[in-house]
């Protein structure tokens, strides 16, 4: 079985490390995700017999890795749903973009509506059928080689939302083979660093960051993390 880091873990949560390219859920490839590893830990773990409960409450796009968490109950899962829903659950990302941006922080609202037959994200005009605001802030780290680190607040969380907007700005994410300049075998720079919601029972406020994997495009950017 795949081994993913669990980094926090009670009876109502688990939070945890998703590896980039694992489906967040399964989908018709049949390929493993995250979700039934999960199962078969807790299954496993703690001896549970037959279905367990395991609520996904928010995803990442399958190239994507990062922070995520998993709900272990109904209650826990409707909780932090109502967190996403009213913007309580904070979650922030680092990406790696194509040139440098021409501001150093600022904020990109827009609409997108999404084609679910091909996958793919449009900008749209506002009060286009089916489509939906998406809005972040972003602020950069560093520019160096010709790219730019930058650290991306959501405040929606749409479908390939960082992705679409960014490109729409004229700097798509290195490795971005959808939305970007064709990179054969080149792995997105999209990383899911930081996660904060109110537990769902406790009323205590958790904060999860995990640094991205020292691998390229990333550990051209080490002094930076650091």
């Amino acid at each position: 079985m795949t081994q993913i880091p669990v980094i926090y873990e009670d009876n109502h949560l688990l939070v945890v490390v998703k590896p980039p390219n694992l489906l967040s859920q399964a989908d018709r490839t049949g390929d493993p995700d995250l979700l039934s590893l999960m199962k078969e830990y807790v299954r496993e773990k703690y001896r549970k017999p037959g279905n367990v409960y395991l609520g996904l409450v928010h995803r990442l796009d399958r190239p994507v890795g990062g922070v995520m968490v998993l709900a272990r109950t109904s209650k826990a899962a409707g909780r932090l749903s109502a967190q996403i829903r009213e913007g309580r659950l904070e979650r922030g990302y680092l990406a790696v973009v194509h040139g440098y941006l021409e501001k150093l922080e600022g904020t990109l609202r827009g609409y997108l509506l999404k084609d679910r037959q091909k996958n793919l994200v449009k900008l749209v005009e506002p009060g286009r059928k089916g489509a939906q605001e998406a809005l972040l802030h972003y602020r950069v780290v560093h520019m160096k080689g010709g790219r730019t680190l930058v650290r991306v607040k959501l405040e929606t969380g749409r479908s390939h939302q960082i992705r679409v907007q960014l490109a729409a700005l004229g700097h798509p994410l290195v490795g971005d083979q959808r939305y970007g300049p064709p990179s054969p075998g080149q792995q997105i720079a999209l990383w899911a660093e930081e996660l904060s919601f109110t537990h769902p029972t406790t009323g205590a406020r958790l904060e999860f960051r995990e640094r991205p994997p020292q691998a390229k495009p990333w550990s051209d950017f080490q002094e930076a993390l650091s």
